[in-house]
């Protein structure tokens, strides 16, 4: 398949395979939740299964010509919708879950419940932002701007392995994953997860995480710009063409997310992944486009 670079190509490929994935939406009351599922029902690669607040969207006027490809499970409250959602999923009846107007901590909870929930038992929860930034010249994968807040090394292990196939859902065939610190240097003193990216590189070379390049510790000029590289006389398989970073830890993550949103105007779509399917979970600030974007992302990966 041909490179995906950014959500325009991402929607084409999704509507021209024909295939609907479908979507346990809980509680679609916002408008932009609204908007991102009616569009993605026009687009043609979801079929929507509306849990709770089902009334909000019988009378929503997108989804009048919509019907044959919507149902409906009512539920008493939020929670109880968050579990059947849930449950649609460890069934196999959806294959995304996507939150709507829904406390994160209730819906998660649901998630992560140890009996009836949708993380297998050894599985790592992360999130993961696929990014177009204006004036780099693909998309740009990165983890973990909203989960794990330091995350230990065999966190760490599951976030490139997640990542590293998530790029070539996107069809690269080997992506590049830059294992982020402030330099390029290893120190232990004071940043001693940097010590483990060795053992990370190696077993990329070993082909555990599948086809992919890992370098690091870089940072995020020598990853994302060939110049910087070269002016450090840095030697790095990556290049300074980094497919994806995986940051330290959230605070790096969650400010260089907050940044290119804010000040580059950068298009982003998030899910979590590590669930037997992925999560669409937005923030309450996220734009519709960016929801859309989101369950496109999720899309693919399901």
């Amino acid at each position: 398949m041909e490179t995906i670079n950014n959500f325009e190509q991402l929607t084409n490929h999704l509507s021209q395979q024909g295939k609907r994935r479908n979507v346990a939406v809980v509680c679609a009351e916002d408008d932009s939740t609204q908007y991102a599922v009616a569009r993605a029902l026009e687009e043609g690669f979801i079929n929507a299964i509306f849990v709770g607040c089902t009334d909000a969207v019988a009378n929503s006027p997108l989804f009048k010509d919509k019907c044959e490809h919507i149902c409906y499970v009512e539920a008493d409250d939020r929670d109880e919708a968050a579990q059947k959602a849930v449950a649609l999923v460890r069934e196999g009846k959806a294959d995304i879950l996507m939150k709507g107007l829904i406390n994160t901590d209730n819906l998660l909870h649901a998630v992560l419940n140890k009996e009836t929930g949708i993380l297998p038992k050894g599985n790592v929860l992360t999130h993961i932002t696929a990014s177009c930034i204006p004036g780099y010249p693909k998309m740009l994968f990165f983890t973990d701007a909203a989960v794990i807040p330091y995350p230990t090394h065999e966190q760490r292990v599951e976030q490139v392995r997640y990542v590293a196939k998530l790029c070539r859902d996107f069809g690269i065939e080997d992506p590049k994953l830059s294992l982020i610190h402030c330099s390029e240097k290893v120190g232990g003193k004071f940043f001693p997860f940097t010590e483990r990216y060795a053992e990370i590189i190696a077993s990329s070379k070993e082909g555990e995480f599948g086809p992919c390049i890992v370098d690091g510790p870089l940072d995020l000029k020598t990853s994302c710009c060939k110049e910087s590289l070269l002016k450090k006389g840095i030697q790095s398989p990556i290049e300074g063409e980094a497919d994806a970073l995986i940051f330290p830890d959230i605070e790096a993550g969650n400010v260089f997310y907050k940044t290119i949103t804010l000040f580059c105007q950068a298009e982003t779509a998030g899910i979590l992944a590590g669930t037997i399917a992925p999560v669409v979970l937005p923030s309450r600030s996220d734009s519709k486009i960016c929801k859309y974007c989101s369950l496109a992302l999720a899309a693919i990966n399901a």
